[in-house]
């Protein structure tokens, strides 16, 4: 069940500022996460952007286009990365949890189909850490995704030499 509470905090003024955080259930946490991974792994950008709200923040380390403030740019983000990465599934390690925030690591694993960190993929398997922190809006939505990578893994998976397909005669 999600509750709402309302906080009333002072400010500078003599106005009353009220705030509405948004708590969770780890259960409504996950889902929405899960939820979010099920979109990337289906290559349905339309879908990952409906987890998210419209003023996000989302930052991949060290994307060369830097942090996406709004959907385009993560749809942008999204195209993107689909066109290089074919994911398969998402093997989760660990969640910690917070009041409007969630950690997951996880193990990513599927194909490089395109150019992922340049690298041609040449359609081999892929498989790397993947640390995400969320945090969540009042309405349930993600309003900032940070991610980081096993950068070092993806590179040597991919730098390694493309075995030969033998060609039946």
């Amino acid at each position: 069940m999600r509750h709402l509470f309302i906080i009333a905090k002072r400010g500078f003024s003599t106005h009353i500022q009220e705030k509405i955080m948004a708590v969770l259930t780890q259960s409504q946490f996950d889902s929405l996460i899960d939820r979010h991974f099920r979109y990337e792994a289906e290559d349905d950008v339309d879908g990952v952007l409906s987890t998210l709200v419209d003023d996000l923040t989302h930052d991949l380390v060290g994307w060369p286009a830097g942090v996406s403030r709004d959907k385009q740019a993560a749809r942008a983000f999204y195209d993107q990365m689909f066109a290089d990465l074919a994911g398969e599934k998402v093997t989760p390690v660990k969640r910690l949890y917070g009041e409007d925030f969630v950690v997951d690591e996880s193990i990513w694993h599927g194909r490089a189909v395109g150019n992922p960190m340049g690298i041609p993929g040449h359609g081999r398997p892929l498989s790397f850490r993947i640390l995400h922190i969320f945090e969540v809006a009042a309405d349930g939505r993600i309003r900032r995704e940070n991610v980081w990578l096993d950068q070092a893994a993806i590179i040597r998976q991919l730098s390694a030499p493309v075995e030969p397909v033998a060609v039946p005669a």
